[in-house]
């Protein structure tokens, strides 16, 4: 049996380059030559154009981006907002101007051209985690508690921005890719991602699916079996089982929804260190599972950690290919 392998691919792009992601993305051209090498090295499927994807939004509404130490992933510096109340005064930005979105979607552009035949991706950020990143994960999470409406309110308020950054993206030619790691279990307890998170964010899905003839794939991390039913909820047609959670149990879930494609990532860190070996042994255990399946399964990867030796990837994609 056939398995798609979809290694995530985004600060390990400037690894082979010998850049570090800081360098890649601040520069245009850095960052088109790393997803270019990375693709014509491993020919994965889609090619996600970002470093650090989950800047790229809180940077547009005027947040900060800070330089990190070495090799480090870039992220924001401090809160945008001060306070929830001062947040919910936010104005939507505008993806043909602000920020690095365009040089963003430019690059995207350029991959398609020189790739014709490959799915070229733009990450878009989910809701929660554009909140995270302008109000502050801790001061986020304690707004819930004491002030659960009004974070809702907020995210309900980011929506129009993501409209605007989804069809801007589709007007050049490109696909989405949708990521929403802020609220990851634990973070979020199931009752809060279904009070405070599940609204909007089936707003912004349905919305996407109305005005434009897409289905966003919801690509969140964590032990996110908790929270399945809320995720299928939101009208989303691709997840993933997170290597942090309970592949057998989240599958038999799965087995409700079959026209849901899933892809089975494997563990960041044994992607990066191995061995070998111990590798393969999990993309067997992925296959095994696949076989079972009433949904269309894919390999995936999480996110490649930056030094990860690319003759990893390589193996495993020559591994699957011969089965």
């Amino acid at each position: 049996m056939k398995i798609s392998f979809s290694p995530s691919v985004y600060e390990h792009a400037a690894y082979i380059i010998s850049k570090t992601p800081w360098e890649v993305s601040r520069n245009g051209e850095l960052m088109y030559k790393a997803h270019a090498a990375a693709y014509e090295l491993y020919r994965h499927t889609p090619i996600i154009v970002g470093i650090d994807i989950y800047n790229l939004e809180a940077e547009a509404y005027g947040g900060k981006v800070k330089p990190p130490d070495g090799i480090g992933i870039p992220a924001t510096s401090a809160p945008l907002f001060n306070k929830l109340e001062d947040a919910l005064n936010i104005k939507s930005f505008n993806p043909k101007i602000d920020g690095r979105i365009q040089m963003i979607i430019q690059c995207g552009r350029r991959l398609k051209k020189r790739f014709p035949d490959a799915k070229v991706c733009i990450p878009v950020s989910g809701l929660f985690s554009i909140a995270t990143s302008l109000r502050g994960g801790n001061e986020l999470l304690l707004d819930i508690i004491t002030e659960p409406d009004s974070v809702r309110e907020l995210l309900y308020l980011l929506i129009e921005g993501q409209i605007r950054f989804c069809k801007e993206i589709l007007d050049a030619g490109l696909d989405i890719a949708l990521f929403e790691s802020a609220a990851t279990p634990p973070l979020l307890s199931p009752q809060q991602f279904e009070s405070i998170e599940l609204p909007p964010m089936k707003r912004l899905i349905n919305r996407l699916k109305d005005e434009c003839g897409i289905i966003l794939p919801f690509i969140i991390g964590g032990d996110t079996t908790p929270i399945l039913e809320s995720l299928i909820a939101t009208g989303t047609n691709y997840l993933i089982c997170p290597a942090e959670t309970d592949r057998n149990a989240f599958m038999t879930k799965m087995s409700k929804y079959p026209d849901v494609a899933v892809r089975i990532n494997l563990s960041p860190l044994l992607m990066s260190f191995g061995p070998v070996e111990d590798i393969l042994k999990e993309v067997d255990a992925i296959i095994e599972i696949s076989k079972k399946a009433a949904n269309k399964v894919l390999l995936g990867t999480g996110v490649v950690p930056y030094e990860t030796p690319p003759k990893h990837i390589l193996t495993i994609k020559d591994y699957v290919s011969e089965i």
